[in-house]
């Protein structure tokens, strides 16, 4: 579970030491052992994966000095201090200095034990928060729009800029939250229709009575209410793209309208017979399954073809959870600038939670969640952030698996430095890459 972190143990009575390096190793921990302050520091460094677990009483340097150090060095390091029995103005000030926790002696191996889980498990987070933190100030063009590394993101990402360098029209499939709007964004953004207007129109938003009219315009006089002229979105997208959100909702006579225009390229305002020629992409988005909506009389089926022509299917967050927390640090850094608040660190199990949770409502539900836990500065769990539904084991391998591909990607595939990256053996690495199913190959 935490391969690659270690516990860097400092305690200077030989028996002792040894006996509580078994009880560490026997929980499957790396641990290296040193007598003094002065032996282990060396082994102290900004962003090591690693604790520091500390007697307080030691030769030369003492416990609390050695906590001073590796604070000064990296505040992220958890710092674990035992004390002696009795020394709870000692223990008070290490906590004050930034120990993690203190543990008394004399104490349960297995309170021991779940003391340095619990640091550990920290630093693994924290370790992780970081690497995410530097991903996103590293992301340009597409990549810092629609976030994620997921092998089924990356495809995505590739057919939207194979899609907009055409003049296809695009049919946007996925649920509800996963994000059909910004994809049909980055289609026009990418596209050299990006200097003309990109026109978004909800088809589930607008009254039937209005829809015609704001669909193809009307003229003057063209009905009671119309006063004066008013040009349609088919008309105002001219030259850039239309993007009709939900159309599995435009009434059927409207959808007759719409594939005479998508057949001719010309649209013609209500009380006019002039047509009009346009020029324009038009991208469908939907939750549903037009095909199925056409056998049921309920969506045209030739409507349902002419739009099915370049199709991109939306993932939903359960099916990309190594997204996940890349997703939920980018939400909370934008939730903290626009409230003019600091965004609080996540605490240990937190994270767990966030990929053990389904999302169904997609990314829009973990936007809204990274919101609550910034404006609750992390303190209300019960409505900032979902249960968790999975074990721990399967929640950690996520995680695991999420550090794994992140060093695959800052390493470009490099075996030996991705080795290195994380500190585990050659076959331990191919291990984990045949576990969880990672090429490194598409690294490359």
């Amino acid at each position: 579970m935490y391969e690659g972190f270690k516990v860097i143990f400092v305690e200077d009575d030989p028996p002792v030491r040894a006996s509580l390096v078994q009880t560490l190793e026997l929980e499957g921990l790396e641990v290296q052992a040193f007598g003094s302050a002065e032996e282990a520091l060396p082994h102290v460094a900004p962003g090591v994966q690693a604790i520091v677990v500390t007697d307080v009483r030691l030769p030369g340097m003492d416990g609390l000095a050695l906590l001073d150090k590796v604070v000064a060095c990296d505040g992220g390091i958890p710092v674990v201090v035992v004390t002696a029995h009795g020394d709870v103005s000692m223990a008070v000030n290490a906590m004050r200095a930034g120990a993690y926790d203190f543990i008394e002696k004399p104490f349960a191996p297995d309170r021991f034990v779940e003391t340095v889980m619990r640091a550990l498990e920290k630093r693994l987070m924290r370790v992780a928060l970081d690497n995410l933190r530097g991903q996103l100030q590293q992301r340009s063009g597409i990549e810092a729009i629609l976030l994620g590394q997921s092998a089924v993101m990356q495809e995505v990402r590739r057919k939207i800029l194979r899609l907009a360098a055409t003049s296809a029209d695009v049919m946007i499939l996925g649920e509800t939250g996963t994000g059909k709007e910004l994809v049909a964004r980055c289609l026009h953004d990418h596209s050299d229709r990006r200097d003309r207007h990109f026109v978004a129109i909800n088809c589930g938003g607008l009254p039937e009575t209005l829809f015609e009219s704001e669909l193809f315009g009307h003229e003057s006089g063209a009905f009671t209410s119309a006063g004066k002229r008013r040009i349609g979105k088919i008309e105002h997208a001219n030259g850039g793209t239309l993007l009709l959100d939900e159309i599995e909702s435009m009434p059927m006579p409207l959808q007759i309208k719409l594939l005479r225009v998508l057949q001719e390229r010309r649209v013609a305002r209500l009380g006019s017979n002039e047509e009009i020629p346009v020029n324009l992409r038009v991208i469908a988005a939907t939750k549903s399954d037009l095909r199925l909506l056409g056998e049921q009389q309920k969506f045209r089926s030739d409507l349902y073809y002419r739009l099915n022509v370049g199709v991109l299917e939306l993932p939903p967050l359960r099916e990309r959870r190594e997204d996940i927390p890349l997703l939920f640090e980018h939400f909370m850094a934008q939730a903290g600038k626009r409230y003019g608040v600091e965004a609080p660190e996540m605490r240990p199990g937190q994270l767990r939670e966030l990929l053990a949770h389904d999302w169904p409502g997609n990314v829009r539900e973990i936007r809204n969640a990274a919101d609550r836990f910034v404006l609750e500065l992390g303190g209300v769990e019960a409505t900032a952030l979902p249960q968790a539904s999975m074990s721990l084991a399967s929640q950690m391998d996520l995680v695991e698996k999420a550090l794994i591909e992140q060093a695959l990607r800052q390493q470009q595939g490099r075996i030996q430095r991705v080795m290195e990256t994380l500190g585990v053996a050659k076959k331990t690495l191919y291990d984990k890459l045949h576990r969880h199913g990672i090429d490194p190959e598409r690294f490359r």
